[in-house]
């Protein structure tokens, strides 16, 4: 595989993944990002967040001379490749503020030279790529949509191992994107540039609806004395459907499920179509961050003074993005009826704002004492835990609501607790 020189714009989550890794498959990659106090953590070899297997990706990368960082003021040039991975986040209505996107290829515009390829990674609406790519065509640089499909906590697994490459573009540039990815055991989708940014908004918003869909089943079951966790068991061995996604709880979140799900509805209403069933999707989910705070109302009526705690606070295990967590929500809720809340997690941080909220260091400590506890993520250290002893520490009438169907109930009701799961018997 010959090696490309490559320049990769945005050093978050999906910029440094995918320069890391394109370092670690022989190119030259410069990552650049206007974070200069980021720049020098990266260039000390450390992750700005928690990735399991970046690190060492990472610094393997630095030690070779393939990976190195930059500030976009202190380059004259780009690469022959340029990859645009910088934030899109929701503006007002759920539209996706592109103005980082709009700066990096005005920049890419006054500095790359004639045939350079920019690339762009960052989740931007259908329609975006065809008005960049008529911006892109007098100064000879060409444009081609590749929307990544990373999972936080699996990003580097998810590189090397991909399910898909999507590249949308004219024939010439994306045969030559798809080279990039050379050594990598998966089907290339190639079509039009809106095609495959739609690609992106679809997976995502059909996720979101065997989410919300479980949690409708969910809802149902708690009505008709069944188990959630069997019924969708049993849908899920159907090969047309999956097992995926069909775990009821607490609702999505993190970056891209409920950034996305609102944009492609904006887009969907800018363009004159109603989306009713995405609009339902956003709804259910809203809902059932709910589900935990109706629990404890009605168990344990007034909560003003109440001990709660509220067991992970990431959005998903094995990351540290707290961003658009049920917890946070949950936590705030709490607080805002009187709540005395404690906060658990391995590795996710949150400054509440609130005397009445502590996050500490262990699991026991936050269920010291405490009336009740909201389990928000699944992670492995609150799977496993004993949870009859824990529940021993608490004070009555010791209710786990359990927002991921993730404990084993008998082990509550052992240790004297009040198990309560989301459409569990």
């Amino acid at each position: 595989m010959e090696s490309r020189e490559i320049t990769v714009f945005g050093a978050g989550y999906v910029g440094l993944v995918t320069g890391a890794c394109l370092a670690a498959r022989g190119h030259r990659v410069q990552v650049l990002d206007v974070d200069r106090s980021k720049l020098e953590t990266l260039a000390a070899g450390e992750v700005p967040f928690h990735e399991p297997g970046l690190a060492d990706v990472l610094s393997k990368a630095i030690a070779s001379g393939a990976l190195r960082f930059g500030h976009p003021d202190e380059i004259d040039c780009c690469g022959e490749f340029v990859i645009v991975a910088v934030g899109t986040p929701p503006a007002t209505g759920g539209a996706a503020d592109l103005r980082f996107v709009r700066s990096v290829v005005d920049l890419v515009a006054r500095r790359a030279a004639r045939g350079t390829v920019v690339i762009m990674k960052s989740t931007v609406p259908p329609g975006t790529g065809a008005r960049l790519s008529e911006a892109l065509a007098p100064v000879g640089v060409e444009y081609i949509s590749n929307p990544e499909f990373l999972r936080e906590g699996s990003a580097v697994h998810d590189w090397f191992e991909a399910d898909r490459i999507v590249l949308g573009g004219v024939a010439a540039a994306v045969d030559r994107a798809a080279a990039l990815y050379d050594g990598v055991d998966a089907p290339i989708v190639k079509c039009d540039i809106a095609s495959a940014e739609l690609i992106k908004y679809a997976s995502n918003a059909f996720l979101a609806t065997k989410i919300s869909f479980a949690n409708e089943i969910a809802r149902l079951c708690d009505r008709l004395d069944a188990d959630v966790d069997r019924v969708m068991y049993g849908v899920g061995l159907d090969p047309r459907i999956g097992p995926a996604f069909l775990n009821a709880g607490i609702g999505y979140g993190g970056s891209c499920f409920p950034k996305d799900s609102k944009a492609l509805d904006y887009l969907s209403s800018l363009n004159g179509y109603d989306f009713r069933l995405l609009k339902a999707v956003i709804d259910v989910n809203k809902g059932q961050r709910l589900l935990p705070i109706m629990t404890l109302k009605n168990l344990l009526g007034d909560l003003r003074g109440k001990r709660i705690a509220v067991a992970g606070l990431t959005f998903k295990p094995n990351t540290d993005d707290i961003r658009e967590a049920p917890a946070i929500e949950i936590i705030d809720t709490l607080v805002a009826d009187g709540a005395v809340v404690r906060g658990y997690d391995p590795v996710g941080v949150v400054d509440a704002g609130s005397s009445s909220f502590e996050q500490v260091a262990t699991l026991a400590d936050a269920l010291r004492d405490a009336q009740a506890v909201v389990i928000a993520t699944e992670w492995p250290e609150i799977v496993h835990a004993d949870w009859s002893g824990l529940t021993a520490f608490m004070r009555e009438p010791r209710l786990v609501f359990d927002g991921r169907n993730c404990v084993d109930g008998d082990a509550v009701r052992a240790g004297g607790g009040t198990y309560v799961g989301v459409g569990r018997r």
